[in-house]
C-alpha cells in the first residue's frame, strides 16, 4: 500500500515538471508569425500568436532612407505598417520588435526585387496638362529583353485599388514606353503613386516604384492670359492674368519668366523671373522699351520640374509714339478739336435755321458809296473868274408865263438852278437875272 503511493506521488511530480516545461518552452517562441511584404501597397503585414504588450516596425532601403511606426491594427486581428515614401525597388530590410510577458522578440524580412538588374524600366515622368489629362513616359531598361512587357499602374491612396494604364504607347519595336490617362479622377489628393512592373518569357523583369509624386508639381500650366500693356507717357505698364490650375494654390507659388527684346537689335536681353501675385504686373521705362520692343511670358509652379514650363504666351509689340503722331495727349487733343467741330457745325445750323444769327452776330455797318464819293477831293483846275471851267456850260434859265388872275399880285419865280447852292445869300449873278426878266401878269 505504502508502495503504491509513492508511485502515485511521483508520477503527479513527473507530469507537473512536464507541462511547466511545455509552457516555458511556449513563452519562449516568439509571437509574431505570417510577415509579408506587399510591395505595390508598401505595406508590412503580420499576426501575433498571443497577447503581446507593445510593438513597433521599421525599415531599411538604401541609399540612406530609414523610418519606423506604430503598428495599426485591422479589422481581422492582424496588425500592419505602411511606408509610403519607401523606395522598394533597390530592395529593403523590414524588423517587427514586440514584447510579450516582459520578453522582447524580433522578426526580420529581407526583400530583393527579383530579376536580373537594369531589366526595369528607366527615365519615368509623369505631365499634367488641360486641367485632366496626363501622360508618363519611360524607356525600356538597358537589360531589358526584347519580348518585354511592361504594365503601369497608379493610385492616389495606398488604402485604395490600383488603376492601370487605360492607353499604353509603344514604340518602333512595339514596347510600351509610355501612357495617356484622358479623364483623371477628380483632384481629392495632391499625391499620385506609380509603379511601372513587367513580364517575359524569358526572364523575369524588375519593378520600378517612386516616391509619392505631387501632383501640383507634375502640371504643366497654360501660358499667362489677357496680357494687356498701356502706356501713360512714361513707362509701360504690362498687366496679365494667372493661369487656370487643376489644383487650387496660392499665387505666390507661380513663377513667371518675362523676356523683352528690342526689334533690330541682334543682343537678347536677360529673361526676367517674377513671382506670381494676385494682379501681375511689370514695368518697362519708356526710353528702356526704345521704338519698338516685344513681349511674351511663360509660367510654371514654383517646385515644379523644368519640363513643367507653359508654352510661351502670343508675342506683342510696343514701343514709344513718335511725338506728334501718337500717345494718349495726341489723341485726347484730337478728340477735342473734333469735338469743337462738330459743336460749331451744330450751332451753325441752329442759327440758320431760327434766325439767330443776325441777332447773335449783327452786320457791320458799310460807308456808303455817295457819302464816300463827297468825301473824295475833286478835280482841281485853275480857271478864269470871267469864263467857266473847263467842261462846264452854262445853265440855261427857264421861264414858264401863264395866265392869272387880275386880282393877283404875286410874281411868279422861276426856278433856281442848283448851282445857286454855292451862293446862300442868293446875291449872285444868277439871282439879278432873274429879276430883270420877271415879267407882269
Amino acid at each position: 500500500m505504502a508502495t503504491s503511493l509513492g508511485f502515485l506521488s511521483l508520477l503527479v511530480l513527473v507530469t507537473s515538471t512536464g507541462c511547466e516545461d511545455a509552457a516555458s518552452a511556449q513563452e519562449n517562441v516568439s509571437p509574431i508569425t505570417n510577415v509579408t511584404l506587399d510591395p505595390r501597397k508598401k505595406m508590412l503585414a503580420w499576426a501575433c500568436r498571443r497577447t503581446v504588450s507593445q510593438q513597433e516596425c521599421t525599415i531599411d532601403t538604401p541609399p540612406d532612407y530609414s523610418a519606423w511606426q506604430t503598428p495599426q491594427v485591422s479589422a481581422d486581428g492582424t496588425y500592419f505598417c505602411v511606408f509610403p515614401n519607401a523606395v522598394l525597388h533597390r530592395g529593403a530590410n523590414l524588423t517587427v520588435n514586440a514584447t510579450a510577458n516582459g520578453d522582447a522578440f524580433k522578426h526580420e524580412l529581407a526583400f530583393e526585387n527579383a530579376g536580373p538588374e537594369g531589366s526595369a524600366a528607366v527615365g519615368f515622368s509623369c505631365l499634367i496638362y488641360s486641367l485632366h489629362f496626363m501622360n508618363c513616359s519611360w524607356e525600356p531598361g538597358p537589360a531589358a529583353p526584347a519580348d518585354v512587357r511592361y504594365r503601369l499602374f497608379t493610385w492616389t491612396d495606398p488604402r485604395e485599388d490600383e488603376v492601370e494604364c487605360p492607353y499604353y504607347v509603344v514604340d518602333a519595336d512595339g514596347v510600351r514606353v509610355g501612357c495617356h490617362f484622358d479623364k483623371l479622377a477628380p483632384p481629392n489628393q495632391t499625391d499620385y503613386f506609380f509603379l511601372v512592373n513587367g513580364t517575359s518569357e524569358q526572364t523575369a523583369v524588375q519593378f520600378v516604384d517612386f516616391k509619392p509624386l505631387q501632383a501640383m508639381r507634375m502640371e504643366k500650366y497654360g501660358p499667362p492670359a489677357n496680357i494687356t500693356i498701356q502706356y501713360n507717357g512714361s513707362c509701360h505698364l504690362i498687366q496679365w492674368d494667372n493661369p487656370e490650375t487643376r489644383f487650387e494654390i496660392a499665387s505666390h507659388m507661380l513663377c513667371y519668366e518675362l523676356e523683352i527684346q528690342s526689334e533690330g537689335s541682334s543682343a537678347r536681353r536677360d529673361r526676367v523671373s517674377q513671382r506670381g501675385d494676385d494682379r501681375n504686373a511689370y514695368v518697362v521705362p519708356g526710353p528702356a522699351a526704345g521704338a519698338q520692343s516685344t513681349f511674351r511670358a511663360r509660367v510654371k509652379h514654383k517646385y515644379g520640374r523644368p519640363g513643367t514650363w507653359s508654352t510661351w504666351s502670343p508675342t506683342l509689340r510696343f514701343g514709344v509714339p513718335e511725338q506728334g503722331f501718337g500717345g494718349p495727349g495726341v489723341v485726347q487733343a484730337s478728340l477735342a478739336v473734333s469735338f469743337a467741330a462738330l459743336l460749331t457745325t451744330a450751332l451753325m445750323l441752329l442759327c440758320a435755321r431760327f434766325s439767330l444769327r443776325r441777332k447773335l452776330f449783327p452786320p457791320v455797318p458799310q460807308v456808303k458809296t455817295e457819302l464816300g464819293g463827297s468825301l473824295m477831293p475833286g478835280l482841281q483846275v485853275s480857271w478864269d473868274k470871267d469864263s467857266l471851267p473847263p467842261g462846264w456850260e452854262e445853265s440855261e434859265d427857264i421861264l414858264t408865263v401863264e395866265d392869272t388872275p387880275s386880282g393877283a399880285r404875286g410874281q411868279a419865280e422861276p426856278e433856281r438852278p442848283a448851282s445857286a447852292v454855292d451862293d446862300p445869300e442868293n446875291t449872285g449873278p444868277e439871282r439879278r437875272a432873274c429879276e430883270e426878266k420877271e415879267v407882269p401878269a
